[in-house]
């Protein structure tokens, strides 16, 4: 499987924030998105995950099966926001999007058992403190399979056990033939991981 993008220019608000970027990632390989606030790490990603058209350039996923035929199709998409429901049951959040997105792994207890949530599962998603609402949204990357994890701040909010953890999730991705893109300001624990440094436009 390959991941590329080629020669990407990206808006916000209809201002370019950046312009011809290109990056190549491999099975098992990981890019972190480096660069000050403003520089456009949050666009690029969303521009991977289809979730905006870029100004210019493509994304192009290759090797994934039919099942999945684009970049968009292969990736799981961790932004700020989390992406749940706060009235919600922590379990019951996990359950739709596992039935929405198709291609279910694990179930929604157990991955919330290997973010350490099992005990809370049944609490709405709003009772949570802010680092068990990022556990949870980590959860969401557990219970369908896809090859390709676009992680905005994956690590925000989180304690140092939770840090590791997520580093350990991350890391047996990587080793089962997945793809990551992380825009971080912090060390995420991915040793050989490419980086991608971005500046503020000119």
């Amino acid at each position: 499987m390959r991941l590329a993008a080629e020669k990407l220019s990206g808006e916000r608000g209809g201002e370019p924030v950046f312009s011809g970027l290109s990056f190549s990632l491999e099975s098992g390989q990981a890019l972190l998105v480096t660069g000050p606030n403003g520089a456009g790490k949050s666009t690029l990603l969303r521009i991977v995950a289809g979730l905006l058209p870029p100004a210019a350039g493509r994304v192009e996923l290759s090797g994934a099966g039919e099942s999945i035929p684009d970049a968009r199709a292969a990736s799981h998409y961790l932004g700020h926001s989390n992406g749940m429901k706060g009235a919600l049951g922590v379990e019951e959040n996990l359950a739709f999007w596992r039935e929405f997105l198709g291609q279910p792994r694990l179930t929604p207890h157990e991955a919330l058992e290997a973010v350490g949530l099992g005990a809370i599962a049944h609490l709405p998603f709003g009772y949570l403190s802010t680092g068990q609402r990022r556990r949870a949204a980590i959860a969401r990357l557990l219970v369908s399979y896809r090859p390709v994890w676009l992680l905005d701040e994956p690590t925000a909010g989180l304690d140092r056990r939770a840090e590791q953890r997520m580093a350990e999730l991350m890391r047996e991705h990587l080793d089962g033939g997945g793809i990551i893109v992380a825009a971080t300001h912090l060390p995420l624990g991915l040793e050989g991981a490419q980086e991608l440094r971005m500046g503020k436009p000119s």
